[in-house]
């Protein structure tokens, strides 16, 4: 079972960039344009992560973030910011981790997949493509001769 993202920013550029490389690394993801659009599509489908620009979490927001997670149980959230100044109060309000634009999508990625592997059965992560399945990145199995 593949995992869903719900990737929430109001710049739509920032949301089809986010959720090509994430589509292609084998996840679903769902797009939001604002607060309430998030709100719906959160209850909806209930994502595995959110993925959320730090400009759409108002104070009055950031409680209905932490009402959320109470009620459909806790949902890892990347924050976006736009701003150095937004991490501590985003980490205060309850988001996993904070990156900062312009984003870096390996490690983007990378964090995606350990915060889902963290609170996630194995089988929720996406397939590796077989080239770059674990038993050929081990170093037993790239020793071995075929």
């Amino acid at each position: 079972m593949e995992a869903t993202i719900l990737i929430a920013d109001d710049d739509e550029s920032v949301r089809r960039m986010i959720a090509r490389v994430l589509e292609t690394a084998g996840y679903e993801a769902v797009q939001a344009a604002n607060w309430f659009e998030t709100v719906s599509r959160q209850t909806a489908v209930e994502p595995s992560l959110i993925l959320l620009d730090l400009e759409l979490l108002s104070r009055e927001h950031a409680e209905i973030l932490t009402a959320m997670n109470r009620r459909a149980g806790r949902t890892p959230v990347i924050g976006l910011a736009g701003w150095p100044d937004q991490r501590a109060e985003a980490l205060r309000r309850g988001v996993d981790v904070v990156m900062e634009k312009p984003l870096d999508l390996g490690n983007l990625l990378e964090t995606v997949h350990e915060l889902l592997a963290r609170g996630q059965p194995t089988e929720t992560k996406p397939d590796p493509k077989p080239p770059f399945s674990p038993a050929r990145r081990s170093p037993v199995a790239a020793d071995a001769k075929p």
